[in-house]
């Protein structure tokens, strides 16, 4: 990973277009490819950034970052402050607790608890940001990612946005539909989701733990 603090001017170029006024910012360059841009304010999310697959081009004080569609983050940089390379190695990735594990290996089991007609694709599902906790088709065959949390926050629905994102650009898997479930979820976290268009399900852990498993029954 590569970490650059320098005072830039950042604008993106695609199919919306998007300005940064000069000012101090920590760019990342991380080694999948993607770049990101952060201030020291707005919690985890960088400001802007581009997914890999990308390339960047760095031609004096100026950065230029495209992707195959065209779309370019250009960084204009005043004074770099700071510019230093890691080797961070393989990340064993987030590991949830028992309690979500568990979730998780129910809900798989009993993934008709998501609707009629529901089938599992299978569990922790890859992608280039991590895994996907379920991957499931409804009744009429589409995709369905399901994120599940113990607490349902506005976090949660922010990990699986992004997750969509990149599922829905395989075109063997798009549309893909999102499911938020969790045994308990936020007021605010379930405003985001619906104005996403995720939908919300709520999680009956004891419920779901007392189901019989027909997976393996004859009658």
């Amino acid at each position: 990973m590569r970490l650059v603090v320098a005072r830039c001017q950042v604008d993106y170029v695609g199919r919306l277009t998007a300005h940064l006024p000069m000012a101090n910012r920590v760019l990342m360059v991380k080694a999948d490819g993607s770049v990101l841009v952060h201030s020291d304010g707005g919690s985890y999310k960088p400001l802007n950034w581009m997914s890999p697959p990308c390339w960047l081009i760095e031609d004096p004080d100026i950065w230029t970052v495209q992707n195959k569609a065209g779309e370019k983050l250009v960084i204009t940089l005043a004074e770099v402050m700071h510019d230093s390379k890691h080797e961070l190695g393989v990340d064993p990735g987030l590991q949830k607790d028992g309690v979500e594990a568990h979730l998780q290996e129910l809900l798989a089991e009993h993934i008709k608890t998501l609707g009629d007609g529901y089938t599992l694709v299978r569990r922790e599902y890859p992608t280039a940001i991590g895994p996907v906790d379920i991957m499931a088709r409804d009744a009429s065959g589409g995709s369905v990612a399901v994120e599940i949390k113990r607490r349902g926050e506005i976090d949660g629905v922010e990990q699986l946005t992004r997750y969509l994102e990149l599922l829905n650009r395989d075109p063997l898997l798009a549309p893909v539909q999102g499911v938020f479930a969790a045994q308990v979820i936020k007021p605010q976290a379930r405003v985001l989701a619906e104005d996403r268009g995720i939908r919300c399900v709520v999680l009956d852990y004891d419920a779901l733990r007392g189901t019989d498993s027909d997976e393996f029954r004859l009658f």
